[in-house]
């Protein structure tokens, strides 16, 4: 079954830079529509849990301090096939590699600066949406 939710995060890179406004605008203009959002940061803890999944991985230690550096901006996106949808728009991890009019062919700089974070799966987009919000938080 196809969820209509994802979930995004604006990272520390982007929030930095001032992208924030220009990144929701284009999620907006793409017909998502936003169910809940928060400015957040993320402690190293909370880095490290989330991205639990790459804890083998050699750059590991390296997202953990990147993603914790800064504020963050975590949403819930709601749309018909939104985790595919979402993936389209935000283009490939490598900015370089990505399509013209992506976010991250936009607004990123590099693989592992790479402006947004996207779900993979619908299953992991409810993973990641709990992550960062209650049920009440989400309508």
């Amino acid at each position: 079954m196809i969820s209509n939710r994802t979930f995004t995060m604006i990272k520390p890179d982007a929030v930095e830079k001032g992208y924030t406004g220009a990144i929701l605008n284009k999620i907006n203009a793409s017909g998502f529509r936003i169910v809940s959002m928060k400015m957040t940061q993320l402690s190293r803890r909370d880095a490290e849990l989330f991205y639990a999944i790459h804890k083998d991985r050699p750059f590991f230690g390296d997202l953990v301090a990147f993603m914790s550096r800064g504020p963050i901006v975590a949403a819930v996106l709601e749309k018909d096939n939104a985790v595919n949808d979402f993936r389209t728009l935000i283009g490939s991890t490598n900015p370089e590699e990505a399509a013209v009019g992506t976010i991250r062919k936009l607004y990123a700089s590099s693989v592992g600066e790479n402006a947004v974070h996207g779900s993979d799966s619908d299953e992991n987009a409810v993973i990641e949406s709990q992550f960062h919000f209650s049920g009440r938080e989400m309508f």
